[in-house]
C-alpha cells in the first residue's frame, strides 16, 4: 500500500498540483488528498475532466486526471481528438474496477479486462501503479518523460493501493471558495423512497440510478416493475424517456441523483422536448458523490427547479418531506405527463445495506415480462 500523503507530496514537488476528475472508490483517498491540499475541479463527467486538464496545461499547470475505468468511454473523444492532436500531456490515474479474479459489481465485468487494451488502442502509454513508495516514485519519473513529449501517461490503479485519507470539511481552496456544506436537517433518501413507492402504487415502473439509490430501493421491496441501474451514470432519465415513448400507457418513474444528473444534464432538454405521456423525473440531491466516498458535487450551485423550467419541463415541484413527496407523486398519478420533482436529502444509508441479488440481465427479462403482462 502506498502512503497517499507522501505520494501526493511527491507529485506536488514535481509540479503536479492541479487535479480534475469524477470520484471512484478505488481512488477516493488520492482524490481526498487532492481536494484537501491542491487545486481540484469536480467535473461533471470524465470527458469534461480531460478537457479541464488540457486547459490547465495551456495555462502553465501540470494536470492530473482521476477517474474510474468505466469513465474511459466518456473520455475517449477528448483523449483522441484534443490531447493527442494538440499534443497536450496529462498524468492520468484510472481505477481497475472489474479486475479479472476480483469480485466486483456486474457493471465492471467487461470494462476490467479491456481497460489496458482501450488505452493501447488510443496510443496512450500506461503501467500498473506500484504498491510501494520506491516503485511508484520510479514509475513517476518515467511517466514525466512522456509529459515532456506532449503525451498523456496513465497509471492503472488496483484496489487497495492508497492508504486512507479523510476528506477535510469545507476546506478552502486557493480561490477562497469552500466545498459546499452537506445538508444535515433534511430527511434521508430511504424515508423518501418509502413514501414515493407507496404513493406510486404497484403498477408504476421504478427505474433507479446506480449506487445507493438502487440498492436502497431493492432492500425496501424488490418487484418485477423495478430496475436497478448498474453503471451508466447519468443515463437513468434517458432510459426512462425511451421506455415512456415506447409504452405511453405505463407510468414511468426515474429516480435520479445529483452526481448522476450533473453528468448528463443535457438529457433534461431532450426529455422536455419530447414530453412523454407519463414520465416522472425525481431528483434526490444530497450534494455528494456518496456511493464513491462522499466527495462534494457542485449541485449546491444549481437551482434545479429553475433548471428544469428553463429546459422546458411543463410541471415542477419540490418536496422536503415524505408527505410532500407522496403528495407530489399522487398529483402526477392524476395528471400524467412529464413532471420533475426536486427532493433535497441528507447523506446517510441504512446500516449493512445490501446489494441486489438479481442479475442485471434477469432484471431486463423480468421487467419486459411485467410490461407485456399489463
Amino acid at each position: 500500500m502506498l502512503d497517499t500523503v507522501r505520494f501526493g507530496e511527491l507529485l506536488r514537488r514535481r509540479g503536479f498540483d492541479f487535479y480534475s476528475g469524477v470520484p471512484c472508490s478505488f481512488l477516493k483517498d488520492l482524490i481526498n488528498y487532492s481536494i484537501n491540499e491542491c487545486d481540484y475541479v469536480m467535473a461533471a463527467n470524465e470527458g469534461d475532466a480531460a478537457a479541464i486538464c488540457a486547459g490547465a496545461y495551456l495555462g502553465g499547470r501540470k494536470p492530473v486526471l482521476l477517474m474510474q475505468n468505466s469513465g474511459l468511454g466518456n473520455a475517449v473523444s477528448p483523449l483522441t481528438s484534443l490531447h493527442a492532436i494538440f499534443r497536450i500531456p496529462m498524468l492520468g490515474f484510472v481505477s481497475l474496477r472489474g479486475e479479472p479474479g476480483l469480485a466486483d459489481e456486474p457493471q465492471h465485468e467487461l470494462m476490467g479486462p479491456i481497460t489496458a487494451p482501450m488505452l493501447e488502442t488510443m496510443g496512450i502509454a500506461y503501467c500498473l501503479l506500484a504498491d510501494d513508495d520506491a516503485g511508484a516514485e520510479a514509475q513517476l519519473a518515467g511517466a514525466e518523460s512522456f509529459f515532456a513529449e506532449g503525451k498523456p501517461f496513465f497509471f492503472i490503479v488496483k484496489k487497495g493501493i492508497f492508504s486512507p485519507v479523510p476528506l477535510k470539511e469545507e476546506k478552502k481552496n486557493p480561490r477562497g471558495r469552500c466545498a459546499p456544506p452537506k445538508p444535515r436537517d433534511l430527511p434521508g433518501r430511504n424515508s423518501m423512497l418509502k413514501a414515493l413507492k407507496s404513493a406510486a402504487g404497484p403498477d408504476a415502473v421504478l427505474l433507479a440510478t446506480t449506487g445507493f439509490t438502487g440498492r436502497e430501493l431493492y432492500e425496501l421491496e424488490d418487484g418485477p416493475g423495478s430496475l436497478y441501474m448498474a453503471g451508466s451514470l447519468g443515463c437513468i432519465s434517458s432510459l426512462a424517456l425511451g421506455l415512456s415513448l415506447a409504452r405511453p400507457d405505463k407510468r414511468i418513474i426515474a429516480l435520479d441523483g445529483d452526481g448522476s444528473l450533473l453528468m448528463r444534464t443535457g438529457s433534461m432538454a431532450v426529455n422536455a422536448w419530447y414530453k412523454p405521456a407519463s414520465l416522472l423525473h425525481v431528483l434526490f440531491d444530497n450534494r455528494a458523490h456518496e456511493s464513491t466516498g462522499g466527495q462534494f458535487t457542485v449541485s449546491s450551485g444549481v437551482d434545479w427547479p429553475a433548471a428544469a423550467a428553463a429546459f422546458g419541463y411543463p410541471s415542477i415541484s419540490r418536496a422536503e418531506s415524505p408527505a410532500e413527496l407522496a403528495e407530489s407523486v399522487q398529483a402526477w398519478n392524476r395528471s400524467g405527463g412529464l413532471r420533475f420533482i426536486y427532493v433535497p436529502i441528507r447523506m446517510g444509508v441504512p446500516e449493512n445495506l445490501g446489494r441486489p441479488k438479481i442479475k442485471p440481465a434477469e432484471v431486463t427479462e423480468r421487467l419486459r415480462s411485467f410490461l407485456r403482462g399489463s
